[in-house]
Order: C-alpha cells, then sequence, then structure tokens
C-alpha cells in the first residue's frame, strides 16, 4: 500500500494527464460514431432488401464497410491508416492522430448496432407511415428515431465501453491515454501496484458507463 501512494505521488500527474487523453479519444471517436455512423446504418437499414428505399448498390458499399472495418484487427487497421492520418495531420505521433484510427472503428461499430436496433422495430411501424402519407424523411424523424431512441443510447453505451477497450493499444503511436500509462509505468517498470490499480479505475469508469447508459435508455424508453 505504502509502494502505491508512493507511486501515485510520483505519476499522479501523469495519470490525470492520460485520463484526459482517454478522455478526448472517447469524445471525438463517439462524435463521429454519432455524426457518421448513425446515418450510414439507418441507410444500411433503409436500402436493404425489403427496406423502405431498397438499394442493392448502396446498400453493399454501406455494409462493405462496415464489415471490413469490423474485421480488421485494430492495431493493424492503426497501421494501415498510416498514409491517411500523415496526411490528415502531418504526423502519425499523438493524441488527435492516434484518433482518426479510432473514429473509423467508432463509426462502424455503431453503425452495425445502428442497424440492429432498427431490425428489432416492428415492420408495421414503417407501413403505417407510408399508410398516412409520410415522406421518407418523415418516417425516420417521426416514427422510427423515436421508437429506437432507447436502444441506440445503450448501443452508444456498449459502443463506448468497445472503443475504451482499443483506445489501450493506442500507446504504440503515441496515443498516450490510461493504458499506455498501465503499460509504460506499471508493467514496465515493475510498478505492479501502480499497474493494477490503473486496471481497477479503467473498470470503475466501465462500469460508470454502462450503468449510466443502462439508466438513461430506461427513463427514455416510453413504451
Amino acid at each position: 500500500m505504502t509502494g502505491l501512494v508512493e507511486s501515485l505521488e510520483r505519476r499522479g500527474g501523469d495519470l490525470l494527464e492520460a485520463l484526459g487523453e482517454t478522455g478526448y479519444m472517447l469524445l471525438v471517436s463517439l462524435a463521429a460514431a454519432v455524426v457518421l455512423g448513425l446515418p450510414l446504418g439507418m441507410l444500411v437499414y433503409l436500402t436493404r432488401r425489403g427496406g423502405a428505399a431498397p438499394n442493392r448498390f448502396v446498400w453493399w458499399i454501406g455494409n462493405l464497410f462496415i464489415n471490413v472495418v469490423r474485421s480488421f484487427p485494430f492495431l493493424l487497421l492503426v497501421v494501415f491508416l498510416v498514409p491517411v492520418t500523415r496526411l490528415v495531420y502531418g504526423t502519425t505521433f499523438g493524441t488527435p492522430a492516434a484518433t482518426f484510427s479510432l473514429c473509423f472503428v467508432a463509426v462502424a461499430i455503431y453503425a452495425r448496432l445502428v442497424e440492429q436496433i432498427l431490425r428489432e422495430i416492428s415492420p408495421g411501424i414503417p407501413r403505417v407511415a407510408r399508410t398516412m402519407g409520410a415522406t421518407l424523411p418523415q418516417t425516420i424523424r417521426r416514427f422510427l428515431l423515436p421508437e429506437a431512441v432507447p436502444g441506440l443510447v445503450y448501443a452508444l453505451t456498449s459502443a463506448t465501453i468497445s472503443l475504451l477497450s482499443y483506445s489501450t493499444v493506442l500507446g504504440v503511436v503515441g496515443g498516450g491515454g490510461i493504458g499506455d500509462f498501465a503499460l509504460r509505468y506499471g508493467y514496465q517498470e515493475y510498478d505492479y501496484p501502480l499497474m493494477y490499480f490503473t486496471i481497477a479505475v479503467i473498470l470503475v469508469v466501465v462500469l460508470v458507463i454502462q450503468s449510466a447508459g443502462h439508466r438513461l435508455s430506461i427513463r427514455l424508453d416510453h413504451r
């Protein structure tokens, strides 16, 4: 216990900085998930066979992107995107540059979750919307999204936890974060109490995210 206290006194500032880096990575990637992943998932759902706006080519392109990104081992995806990252940021190191590849994963993960949530909605709802003369945008805004909101919130919670896990390996490209802190100052310096404490912090963060997302999802469910 004394050793842990001494380690925290010595590395407390680094730990807070690592938490800030992880927070940055999560916020940016989640913003990408909502802004790009939500419309992409909606597009795949609508353009599938039997959807409200079937289009095989559009569905194929969207579905291919999701499948390829989700199937890519994350560390290899980071390496694969190095030329693009350098083109966009001028460097491949640092938290902002490392977050770029995380955004790709966030979009793909959330898009698939969005499609799955929408598929669980009763097929009768879009039919009712068409019967009432609703346009496609009106069907999405007034019928599908209100019905799907609780599930979308819970799906975003699951995506957040997955992204937190992915972010722990971004230290290999200088991304920093809480996972990199545990490896650099805990494992590599044989400071196992500090490493275990950092892992405990990660677990607490995950539990808080899970609990908050679950409660919000239930509160938004008015069915």
